[in-house]
């Protein structure tokens, strides 16, 4: 497959599975694989990723699950392009479909009610909070510029199935208000995982499994450390990657 200028293919170190990305884009991090190994989808699930950038959980759930299609949502033209030619690439057309669309228009784009799973890795700056970079897609990635974090929970609202499940990752720092807005449009968190860079450490990620018209009782599961020490991943992080132990030191 023909590559644009500045872009890489890299290897998901999963069945096979590559992606296109771009270097002066937003590039895939550690929040994404952790989410995509999170989230859980059966057999005749349909599954949205809002907000879905190069197409990774997706791509990664389509090995990860028995889901029957992914639909990927991506608002900018050229993340979601790449995020197309990944899927062709992998040979997984039949399985995912790229939309580019605004997940503020998701009752013009998709029927109430018709997705099983919702997945989101969203931005988790608040427009005017931290640094902007001056790049437009980098600023997009990672602050409320393009969507808040109540128009992503509403949409995953109105978009699930009763009973369905909504995944993301956020930053802790945020989490009374994302709870509060969870909560606020019945989008109760069944389980919390909080995710630590070091076992001595303050958490700096934490997942989320929402059930939609769930009843109020979460689960706090048991923390998850990245590494042992710098530069070595625990084995859960390995395993969670697809490698072995032994390859720990990256």
């Amino acid at each position: 497959m023909r590559l644009k200028t500045g872009e890489t293919v890299d290897d998901l170190q999963r069945n096979g599975l590559r992606i296109i990305q771009d270097k002066k884009r937003f590039r895939f991090g550690m929040d994404a694989v952790l989410l995509s190994e999170f989230a859980k989808a059966g057999p005749g699930d349909r599954v949205l990723d809002i907000g879905t950038g190069t197409g990774i959980i997706p791509i990664l759930m389509s090995a990860r699950t028995p889901a029957e299609h992914f639909t990927a949502l991506e608002i900018q033209s050229e993340s979601a392009d790449m995020a197309g030619r990944s899927v062709t690439m992998n040979g997984l057309d039949d399985r995912i479909r790229v939309i580019r669309g605004d997940i503020r228009e998701a009752d013009r784009l998709f029927a109430a009610a018709s997705f099983d799973v919702i997945t989101c890795n969203p931005p988790y700056m608040t427009g005017g909070s931290g640094l902007i970079n001056d790049a437009g897609p980098l600023a997009a990635a990672r602050h409320e510029i393009l969507c808040s974090f109540e128009d992503i929970a509403g949409a995953a609202a109105r978009l699930l199935k009763s009973g369905g499940h909504f995944y993301l990752i956020h930053r802790p720092l945020r989490l009374a208000e994302i709870m509060t807005s969870l909560v606020s449009h019945r989008l109760e968190p069944k389980r919390i995982r909080f995710v630590y860079p070091f076992i001595d450490h303050e958490p700096n990620m934490v997942l989320f499994d929402c059930v939609q018209g769930g009843r109020s009782q979460v689960r706090v599961e048991k923390p998850l450390i990245v590494y042992n020490s710098p530069g070595c991943y625990t084995d859960e992080i390995l395993e969670i990657y697809g490698m072995k132990p032994a390859e720990g030191k990256q």
